[in-house]
């Protein structure tokens, strides 16, 4: 499971804002913690102090160099059988916290630091009512789930895992998988002014990604389609050159198995370009909750990388809309909201047992 492992530094005035249960301010602290996926460090680190001193027996998952998994359980009960879990890292750029009336604002505010708040105040609700749940929070969801993967390693004997995500508080049917593509150019180098010398491979990686653009791709009903973002094209050399390497990374949101798109893929552009399928993550279906309103998750989760953590649940405050955008912001009802609904649904789920 790891070791306990020693926090480096101090941080100022944890209890006071976790004794109080204000979402906001810890949801604030949260954010001014630089966790771009690869720097979880410290915030790892903070959330640990903080739930050692909450009284938790909290540990340090280690995952790679600093980056470590934060898994913690009160100590009432020291095998829980239902986690509380989401994740600590961000995407690029750092934001600042700030707030108005209404929302904060800040990189991860949604995505998912106010939802690490919003399930710490939960599970110190529930132990308050003699309700006893862990929380696991992990890094590497951004980039490739590496912490969820790491934990599934060490299950924790638990029956249900609460996922959190930016949901606007409606519990997930379902959530799309992920294909990664990359898919390589090559040609030959020549001067320009004769480009009967010469081999682009931008023009391939261009009649290639056409034929790619031109697919019908799957839809599923209920769930609705696969889509697909170019979101990297690089290559070339300089204006006066025939490019000899061009290359483009893909993206297509999956809503089945992926068996058949990489097949048509291959067979669509595999005869101008090399293609290589870089991450997969799988389409998964998840259940409802009676007197909880429902939607699709068109984005992926850790919950793939977590079999071996329960039944997933997938709910969390905040729009997946504005996560990953220089605006990036969760309600502050929302966020109190889903104090409510983790407390509520993990009760639900006890009464299962």
């Amino acid at each position: 499971m790891g070791e306990y492992l020693a926090c480096p530094r101090p941080f100022p005035h944890i209890h006071d804002i976790l004794s109080a249960m204000d979402v906001v301010a810890f949801t604030r602290q949260l954010i001014d913690i630089e966790s771009i996926t690869g720097n979880e460090g410290p915030v790892g680190d903070f959330l640990h102090q903080h739930l050692v001193q909450l009284g938790y027996n909290a540990i340090k998952m280690p995952v790679e160099g600093a980056r470590m998994n934060v898994i913690a359980s009160p100590p009432q009960e020291t095998h829980p059988t239902i986690f509380l879990s989401t994740h600590m890292d961000t995407v690029p750029p750092f934001i600042p916290s700030s707030e108005d009336d209404d929302r904060v604002y800040g990189r991860g505010s949604c995505d998912a630091k106010g939802i690490i708040a919003a399930q710490v105040a939960a599970a110190e609700r529930l132990r308050q009512e003699g309700i006893f749940v862990g929380l696991l929070f992990l890094v590497g969801e951004e980039r490739d789930s590496l912490g969820a993967k790491v934990a599934n390693q060490q299950p924790h004997g638990c029956k249900f895992l609460i996922n959190g995500e930016p949901t606007e508080n409606q519990v997930a049917l379902a959530s799309k998988g992920a294909l990664r593509v990359e898919v390589t150019a090559e040609g030959r180098m020549a001067h320009s002014a004769y480009p009967e010398l010469g081999e682009s491979a931008i023009d391939k990686l261009i009649e290639a990604l056409t034929r790619l653009r031109a697919m019908k791709l799957p839809f599923t009903e209920g769930v609705g389609p696969s889509t697909l973002n170019i979101g990297l094209i690089e290559g070339g050399r300089a204006p006066n050159v025939i490019p000899d390497k061009a290359r483009a990374q893909l993206l297509y949101r999956l809503v089945g198995p992926a068996d058949d798109l990489r097949r048509q893929i291959v067979e669509n552009a595999g005869g101008l370009v090399k293609i290589d399928f870089t991450l997969e993550i799988p389409f998964v279906r998840l259940h409802a909750l009676i007197g909880i309103p429902t939607m699709v998750a068109a984005f992926t989760t850790d919950i793939p990388a977590l079999s071996n953590w329960g039944q997933p649940v997938l709910i969390g405050p905040g729009s997946i809309q504005v996560a990953h955008t220089t605006g990036e912001y969760i309600e502050k009802q929302q966020l109190h909201e889903a104090v409510d609904l983790y407390s509520r649904i993990a009760k639900q789920l006890a009464d299962k047992q």
